[in-house]
């Protein structure tokens, strides 16, 4: 049997995850949007929540085609808060918009998101060695820097440990426990 992290473990869509797509390095500018956005309604709710209703967001937020999303108006806006397989919060459907918007504009500046964010750990995922769940931090000088960048190109609901979510989620960042069968394969 294999030896994964803890949280990965219990029902078949977070062992799947864990062993398919947590931790491994992301460069795609729709997944790193989807990430991002799914993070952000991850705020104050387990991931599990999330995870369980991912396919339900991809279907409402069009697949998180971004430059979609940034044309939304009050009426998309009222829709989604109507359909019962999201989150349905109306300060993260708000922000998923103005994110959208930022996220063409960061695009624009940088040539690819994807480059953009990864210039904070240059370019590299960094690799952790933790031993124990206990000691994975919530947040680093890395999210600290890219939460404040973000806040400045003017998005929403990207707080460092949010941020620090999405970094070990896409790769940034090497959180698998050294036990864990992934550890090495990421």
């Amino acid at each position: 049997m294999k030896k994964r992290c803890s949280w990965g473990e219990g029902n078949a869509l977070m062992v799947a995850y864990h062993d398919k797509e947590w931790g491994k390095p992301v460069h795609n500018d729709r997944l790193l949007f989807e990430f991002l956005i799914l993070e952000g309604f991850q705020a104050g709710l387990s991931w599990s929540t999330i995870l369980n209703k991912r396919e339900n967001f991809r279907k409402a937020f069009d697949n998180f085609d971004y430059k979609k999303i940034a044309k939304y108006n009050n009426k998309k806006v009222a829709s989604l808060l109507k359909y019962e397989g999201i989150v349905r919060n109306r300060l993260k459907v708000a922000a998923t918009i103005i994110n959208a918007k930022a996220y063409l504009a960061t695009q624009k500046e940088c040539g690819s998101f994807d480059t953009y964010i990864w210039q904070f750990v240059s370019g590299t995922p960094k690799k952790n060695k933790w031993k124990a769940m206990s000691h994975i931090p919530a947040t680093s000088k890395e999210s600290d820097a890219l939460s404040l960048d973000l806040k400045k190109r003017g998005f929403k609901f990207v707080g460092s440990t949010i941020m620090y979510a999405h970094m070990q989620a896409v790769g940034m960042v090497n959180d698998h426990l050294t036990t864990c069968f992934r550890y090495n394969e990421v």
